[in-house]
């Protein structure tokens, strides 16, 4: 039987095994490029840029880190609210801060039945509106001590009380008789100026509040 021979094995030639190498390398190269960021890397943060110089924005929420807050427009003193005074404990009172809100006016006298009955819902609501409806006395027709007295016995001292013993704010508002409220509308109109019951007083002071 004749002998079998193996087919002879055939040598690569360099230049093959050269090519063979770079193709290799290229594509563990672009393995390696596929993997995403290692976990964990932080990811970097884009700010609001300008539109023409491409940096953030002088002043605005991304330069400042802070949202930007509306401007403060202040409030128009009607002529109504032009005007100050002593309050009885002898702080000086300006109505332009009230400027923007309802105030309620209230001309009393410390002598004065009506103005008796009627300091009990005083005290009772004014602490409850006083940053939307001031309730503010206006006290007249009689003595300091008495004034001062009588915003003790009716537990008055939590709203403001101006001693208008000289009859200034009761002439510039030409108030004639106590006890009377004047209302003043957030536009500094004098929508009303007359006598209210605790209840009416109650329900007008809660309807400017809304």
């Amino acid at each position: 039987m004749p002998r079998r021979t193996s087919a002879p094995t055939r040598a690569v030639p360099p230049r093959h095994l050269g090519t063979a190498a770079v193709l290799v390398a290229a594509l563990l190269g672009a393995a390696s490029c596929a993997v995403g960021p290692e976990p964990g890397a932080p990811a970097r943060a884009v700010a609001a840029t300008s539109p023409t110089t491409g940096s953030p924005t002088p002043g605005s929420a991304a330069s400042t880190g802070t949202p930007a807050a509306p401007p403060v427009v202040p409030a128009r003193v009607p002529e109504t609210l032009t005007f100050s005074a002593k309050t009885l404990d002898g702080t000086t009172f300006s109505a332009a801060r009230l400027a923007g809100r309802p105030v309620v006016l209230w001309f009393w006298a410390p002598w004065c039945a009506t103005c008796a009955s009627q300091a009990w819902t005083v005290a009772e609501i004014a602490p409850k509106y006083r940053d939307t409806v001031p309730i503010i006395g206006v006290a007249g027709l009689g003595g300091q001590q008495a004034m001062k007295e009588f915003v003790t016995e009716f537990d008055l001292g939590g709203t403001p009380q101006l001693d208008d013993r000289k009859g200034t704010l009761w002439r510039r508002f030409e108030v004639v008789e106590q006890s009377t409220f004047l209302i003043i509308d957030r536009d500094g109109r004098v929508v009303h100026q007359g006598f209210l019951d605790g209840e009416s007083l109650t329900e007008r002071v809660a309807a400017l509040a809304r």
